[in-house]
């Protein structure tokens, strides 16, 4: 018997897709936590969508194409993702488009004098290829390292068109987001998002702690007012009894008086 040598096998290399994104090192300013993580914006902008499960939420979440190439990734301030697995974020400690099966809807940038040109040059175009539907940038200086204090983009086909930014005077400009279905506000040089629905500002924790402080205020002001009333409704009584006992003092002294007087005109006859 003749041995048979074994067939050679041709194989396809692949890259190797990584189960993860990376760790990331923080961004080295204090833009993030100023403007949204300090003012707890992700946090309000949960509460109001809900479905924590399949709404994403993130500060400084990786977002590629596909994790096959992570060279192809950016690193939004702010991202949203509606009808997502966020579960799957959490693992893959960012947003793999090509896992999700669609891109995330709203990507948002914070000025820094380090990265601002690139937010409205470069990473314009990189958005508007992942397919995100809309693209914010928020400056706090007025404009200085951003193109304008606050711009927004929307995807019409491929490409982005700007979304109108009315200004309501020197200090407040807003302009509405169709995909959150809220305004997004540059006031006195913060953001802020707008209900337009409730006709109120979402609020962080700051603004809920702030509104707990002013409710309690509220409430001991109004109970020491309560206090002071019932003082003052408690001296009225004192008085009006004194008032009374003072009348029936003076009701027996004149009785007493006559009952004198009465008694020396009987003995005078």
């Amino acid at each position: 018997m003749v041995n048979q040598a074994p067939a050679l096998i041709e194989t396809i290399q692949t890259p190797d897709k990584p189960a993860a994104f990376p760790d990331y090192p923080p961004r080295d300013d204090m833009q993030n936590h100023t403007y949204l993580t300090r003012p707890s914006l992700f946090t309000a902008l949960e509460i109001h969508f809900g479905n924590p499960e399949t709404t994403l939420v993130y500060g400084e979440c990786p977002v590629a194409p596909t994790l096959r190439n992570l060279a192809d990734k950016r690193i939004p301030d702010m991202l949203v993702a509606f009808d997502c697995d966020v579960q799957r974020v959490r693992d893959e400690k960012g947003y793999d488009i090509e896992n999700h099966g669609k891109p995330p809807d709203f990507a948002l940038e914070v000025a820094s004098e380090t990265t601002g040109k690139l937010d409205y040059t470069v990473k314009r175009g990189v958005y508007a290829r992942y397919g995100v539907r809309e693209y914010w940038r928020f400056d706090s200086s007025g404009g200085r390292y951003h193109d304008a204090p606050l711009a927004g983009d929307r995807l019409v086909g491929r490409r982005y068109q700007p979304i109108l930014v009315d200004w309501l005077d020197d200090e407040r400009a807003r302009g509405y987001s169709e995909v959150l279905g809220l305004y997004l506000c540059w006031e006195y040089e913060e953001l802020s998002f707008y209900d337009p629905i409730a006709g109120i500002y979402l609020a962080g924790h700051l603004e809920d702690a702030a509104g707990r402080r002013e409710a309690q205020a509220r409430a001991n002001s109004e109970a020491a007012r309560a206090d002071a009333a019932e003082e003052r409704a408690d001296r009225a009584e004192a008085r009006a009894e004194a008032e009374a006992a003072e009348r029936r003092r003076m009701a027996n002294e004149l009785r007493r008086l006559r009952e004198r007087f009465g008694e020396l005109g009987d003995d005078a006859e």
